[in-house]
C-alpha cells in the first residue's frame, strides 16, 4: 500500500457515478475538502480534512468491498500528499479563478443546447460565448462570462445541482483558456457579442454530434435540490432543447405516461414488437396487452414528454395492416402483474444513450429505415434477406459512419418498413443485434 495520504485515489468511476454518490462513500469518516473527476480515465481523486480519516477510510474498505449503483470500485492511498490544480484535466484548472468556465453534464436526459446553458447560466451575469462539444468525459461546454466574478457566482451556485430535476447534473470548473473562439451561431456555439456569425458552415451537415451523452437516471442525492427553474417545466424550455421550436402538434405540457394502442392486429402483435416501435419516442416502463380486450394495450412511457411524442407521431399508422388508435390511457400507470412485460432496466431501451439525438430523430413512420450496429463484413445481399420477408425493398445502401457500418433500406410503403422494424429491431444479424429507426430521408 502506498504511503498514507489525506488524498484517496478512486479507480472505475463509470459514467453513471457522480460526484455525490462519492461524497455519500466517504462522508461517513470525515469532512471531505476537494473533489475531482477524472472522467477521461474513470477515476477520481477525493481529499480528505486529514491523513486520520482518510486512513481509517480505507482500512474500512479493505473489509468491505465499496460498490456504487451496482459497480464495484476501488480505493488506495494517491501519490499526491494535497490536490492542486495540476490534476485538473487539460481544460479546468480546477479552484483558480476565470471567466471562462469548463461544464461537464452528467446523467443527460433531455437534449442540453446552447439556448438551455443561456438560460441556465445568464442570471448570474452577461454570458458572452457557449461552445459545447462531445469528449470522453460526457457532453461539456465552455461558458465565457463577461466578467470573472460572474463566473465565480455562477460556480458556486450551480456546481453539483441539476437542470431538470433528477438529471442533467452540472460539474463545473474554471477553465485555463483565455478567450474563447466561435466561428458559428447555432445550437451547438454561441457568440452573444457577434449575431452576425453565420449558422454554419456551407456543405456541412446541421445534425450535431452528441455521441454518448450519458444515461438515464433518476437518483437526487438526499438534501440536494434540483438547479429548479420553474421554466424548465413548460413548453418554452423543451422548445429550448431541441434548438428553438417543437415540432408542430407537440405541446411539451403533457403529463400523462401511459398511452392506450388499440385495433392490434392479435394474431401478430406481441409485447416486444410494440416495445420495437414504441421505444422510438421514449424508454419503456411496461406494456400489458389486455386480455378482455385482446386488440388493446398499455404502454407506459418513461415521462410525459415521451408519451406525447408517441401518440403524436403513431397515431393512425398501420401495423399488420390494422390502422392503430393511439390514444392517452386514463390510468397514470401500468400495475405489475404477472400480466405485465417489464421494460425499466432493459438496455435496448433507446433513451438511455444519446438521448439528444434520439429526440431529433423523432417522426412517424416513414418508407425508410436506418440500420445500425451492424457487423464491418456485412452485405447488401444479406442486409435484404434479413428484411425482404416484409414487403418489397425499392432501394439499399451500405455505408460507413465514423468507422461504423451502418445502412439505408427503402421499402415501397409505410406499413412495408413498419413491420419490417417492429420484428427485426434488436434481432441478430451476422452474429451482432442490429439497430432499426425509422429515417426521414426521402431517398437514397
Amino acid at each position: 500500500m502506498a504511503e498514507p495520504s489525506k488524498v484517496i485515489h478512486v479507480r472505475n468511476v463509470g459514467h453513471e457515478i457522480s460526484e455525490n454518490d462519492l461524497l455519500q462513500l466517504f462522508q461517513p469518516f470525515g469532512v471531505i475538502t476537494k473533489l475531482v473527476m477524472l472522467r477521461a480515465k474513470n477515476q477520481a481523486l477525493l481529499q480528505m480534512q486529514d491523513v486520520t480519516t482518510a486512513v481509517n477510510a480505507l482500512q474500512f474498505y479493505t473489509n468491505v468491498q465499496p460498490s456504487i449503483r451496482g459497480r464495484n470500485v476501488y480505493i488506495q492511498f494517491s501519490s499526491h500528499q494535497e490536490l492542486t490544480t495540476v490534476e485538473q484535466n487539460a481544460q479546468g484548472r480546477g479552484d483558480e479563478p476565470n471567466r471562462i468556465l469548463l461544464v461537464t453534464i452528467h446523467h443527460m436526459l433531455y437534449p442540453i443546447t446552447v439556448e438551455v446553458l443561456h438560460q441556465v447560466f445568464s442570471p448570474h451575469g452577461f454570458v458572452e460565448k457557449i461552445v459545447t462539444f462531445q469528449k470522453s468525459a460526457g457532453f461539456q461546454a465552455l461558458i465565457q462570462f463577461q466578467l470573472k466574478q460572474s463566473a465565480v457566482t455562477a460556480r458556486n451556485s450551480l456546481q453539483g445541482r441539476n437542470i431538470y430535476d433528477g438529471c442533467c447534473q452540472l460539474d463545473i470548473q474554471f477553465s485555463n483558456l483565455d478567450e474563447l473562439q466561435v466561428n458559428y451561431n447555432n445550437e451547438r456555439s454561441r457568440d452573444f457579442t457577434n449575431p452576425s456569425l453565420p449558422s454554419e458552415q456551407r456543405g456541412r451537415s446541421s445534425q450535431p454530434g452528441y455521441g454518448d451523452a450519458g444515461g438515464v437516471y433518476g437518483f437526487q442525492p438526499p438534501g440536494v435540490r434540483p438547479v429548479g427553474f420553474p421554466q424548465m417545466d413548460n413548453a418554452a424550455a423543451i422548445a429550448a432543447a431541441f434548438g428553438g421550436g417543437l415540432p408542430p402538434g407537440i405541446t411539451g405540457t403533457n403529463d400523462r405516461c401511459t398511452i392506450l394502442a388499440s385495433n392490434l392486429n392479435t394474431d401478430k402483435i406481441d409485447e416486444n414488437k410494440l416495445f420495437n416501435l414504441f421505444s422510438l419516442y421514449g424508454n419503456i416502463v411496461r406494456i400489458k396487452l389486455l386480455r378482455n380486450k385482446p386488440d388493446h394495450a398499455l404502454v407506459q412511457m418513461g415521462d410525459g414528454f415521451q408519451a406525447e411524442l408517441a401518440v403524436h407521431f403513431l397515431k393512425g399508422a398501420t401495423l399488420f395492416e390494422k390502422r392503430l388508435e393511439v390514444n392517452f390511457s386514463k390510468h397514470p400507470n401500468i400495475t405489475t402483474s404477472a400480466e405485465t412485460h417489464e421494460y425499466s432496466n432493459s438496455n435496448l431501451n433507446r433513451f438511455n444513450r444519446n438521448a439528444a439525438k434520439n429526440y431529433r430523430y423523432c417522426c412517424s413512420p416513414t418508407k425508410m429505415i436506418h440500420l445500425s450496429t451492424l457487423p464491418q463484413d456485412v452485405t447488401e445481399e444479406e442486409i435484404v434477406t434479413h428484411l425482404e420477408e416484409h414487403g418489397t425493398i425499392a432501394n439499399t445502401k451500405v455505408f460507413d459512419m465514423n468507422g461504423k457500418k451502418q445502412a439505408l433500406v427503402m421499402f415501397e410503403t409505410e406499413e412495408q418498413a413498419t413491420e419490417a422494424l417492429v420484428c427485426k429491431h434488436a434481432t441478430s444479424l451476422g452474429g451482432q443485434m442490429i439497430r432499426i429507426s425509422f429515417s426521414q430521408l426521402q431517398n437514397i
